[in-house]
C-alpha cells in the first residue's frame, strides 16, 4: 500500500510541483503550490462533487431520519429497516461521501508530505523524473519575501510572521464558510422541523453538524500554526476552491429547479 501510494500521488505530485516550480518566472515557490492545488482540486472534481452531492442529500433527509428514529425508537430492528427503506427511496447512501472524502485525505497527506520533506532542507534531488529538470535546492520565497517551509509563530510581530498568520487565519475562516454553505439547507430544514414540533425533540444530527461548524475551524488552525505555512497557503486555495465549487454545484440545482 506505500508502495502505491509514493508511485501512483506522492511521486507525481512532488513531480508536478517540482516542474512547475522550474518553468514559471521567479520560480515562486508559493505560486508553484498554488498552481499545483488548483490541478490537484479539477482532478479530483467528480469526487469532490459526489461528496458534496452526498452531504448535501443527507442533510436534506434529516428531518425525515429524525421522524424513523423518534417513530421506531423502541424498536431497533424496525428502525433499521425503515431506515434503509427510507434511503433506497430517496436514492440516498449514507456511506457514498466517505470514499471521496478518504480520497482527499490521501492527496492531502502527499501534499502535506510534498511540502514537509522540500521544506525540511530544500533540496529536490530524490525521486525526480529523468525528462524533469533537478533545481538542487527549491527555494521556499512566496511573493519574493515570505519564506514557507517554516510555521507562524504568535509570539514574533514581524512583517512576515504576520502574512503566515494571515494565511492560517484566513485558510480558518475559509473552512469555517465552506462547512456554513454545507449546513444552510440542513439549518432550514431544522428551522421547519422545530415550528412543527414546537421544538420539543432535540436533534442531535444538528448539534454534531453545529459542533463541525467550529471543530474544522479550530483544527485547520491548530494545524496551520503547527507545520509549515506552505501547508496553510495549500488549504487556503484548496478550500476556495470547494467554496467556489459548491456555490457552481448550488446555481445549477437552483437553475434546474427552476425550468422544471
Amino acid at each position: 500500500m506505500a508502495f502505491l501510494f509514493n508511485e501512483l500521488i506522492y511521486q507525481p505530485i512532488y513531480n508536478l510541483l517540482i516542474l512547475i516550480y522550474n518553468i514559471i518566472p521567479g520560480h515562486d515557490f508559493g505560486v508553484a503550490i498554488i498552481i499545483v492545488t488548483i490541478l490537484v482540486k479539477f482532478v479530483l472534481i467528480p469526487f469532490s462533487r459526489k461528496q458534496i452531492e452526498s452531504q448535501k442529500k443527507m442533510q436534506e433527509l434529516q428531518p425525515k431520519i429524525k421522524e424513523v428514529q423518534q417513530k421506531y425508537k423502541n424498536d431497533k430492528e424496525k428502525q433499521s429497516r425503515a431506515m434503509m427503506e427510507l434511503y433506497k427511496e430517496n436514492k440516498a447512501n449514507p456511506f457514498s461521501g466517505c470514499l471521496p472524502m478518504i480520497l482527499q485525505l490521501v492527496f492531502l497527506i502527499a501534499i502535506y508530505r510534498v511540502l514537509f520533506n522540500i521544506s525540511k532542507d530544500g533540496a529536490a534531488a530524490e525521486g525526480i523524473y529523468p525528462f524533469i529538470y533537478n533545481p538542487g535546492v527549491v527555494k521556499h520565497v512566496f511573493l519574493g519575501f515570505l519564506d514557507l517551509s517554516v510555521p507562524a509563530n504568535i509570539h514574533d510581530f514581524s512583517i512576515s510572521n504576520a502574512v503566515r498568520l494571515l494565511l492560517v487565519v484566513a485558510a480558518a475562516a475559509a473552512q469555517f464558510f465552506q462547512t456554513k454553505m454545507l449546513m444552510a439547507k440542513s439549518t432550514k430544514a431544522k428551522e421547519a422541523k422545530e415550528a412543527k414540533n414546537d421544538k420539543k425533540d432535540p436533534d442531535f444530527s444538528q448539534a454534531m453538524s453545529q459542533q463541525m461548524l467550529y471543530l474544522a475551524p479550530v483544527m485547520t488552525l491548530l494545524i496551520g500554526l503547527r507545520f509549515p505555512s506552505g501547508l496553510a497557503l495549500y488549504w487556503l486555495v484548496s478550500t476556495l476552491f470547494m467554496i467556489v465549487q459548491q456555490g457552481y454545484l448550488q446555481r445549477e440545482e437552483l437553475k434546474a429547479k427552476d425550468s422544471r
